[in-house]
């Protein structure tokens, strides 16, 4: 585990290539199935639900305060899984451990690469298809935002306050 020094100032930090962190990204998905799979499974027995669509929202406010925990205690921490495997530390914008208070926040923002589109999905009842093609369009599109960041951050780290950093180089 690498920690930066006190006195680390955050231009000192590279940003991790966009190629990796969408990497790390695809293969976070990939773990929170896992995550996803026995939290669902713990909601269903703990609620005696029969059938998949009984207690939907229920189950989605339950996954939301899950991940929520899960990703929080990870990025206090400075690395899920996923980032371990890829070399990437999220530390806050002065290149310090995430609060938990910053890590939360970043959680909420994060949910801009999901929602727009089903937002917009939902407001104009489309099919699966086209839900599947707009969020695949979105985070396409809200990957590439990050080259217009000066240092190459998401945006949502830019508004939480935090940064992604490339800590191969470091090991």
């Amino acid at each position: 585990m690498v920690k930066p020094s006190s006195g680390t100032d955050s231009e000192s930090l590279c940003t991790p290539s966009l190629a990796r962190r969408m990497a790390c990204w695809l293969y976070e998905g990939m773990l929170l199935f896992g995550v996803l799979f026995i939290a669902g499974y713990l909601f269903g027995t703990l609620s005696q639900t029969k059938h998949a669509l009984d207690n939907r929202h229920g189950l989605q406010a339950f996954l939301f305060l899950v991940f929520a925990i899960y990703f929080t205690w990870l990025w206090t921490k400075g690395q899920t899984l996923a980032m371990k495997t890829w070399h990437i530390r999220v530390l806050d914008a002065h290149g310090k451990p995430l609060t938990q208070a910053r890590a939360l926040r970043r959680y909420v923002l994060s949910w801009v690469w999901v929602l727009p589109p089903l937002l917009l999905t939902w407001s104009l009842q489309l099919p699966a298809t086209a839900v599947a093609f707009l969020l695949l369009a979105w985070v396409l599109i809200w990957a590439l935002s990050s080259k217009f960041q000066s240092r190459g951050q998401y945006w949502h780290d830019v508004w939480a306050g935090t940064q992604l950093v490339d800590v191969q180089k470091k090991l």
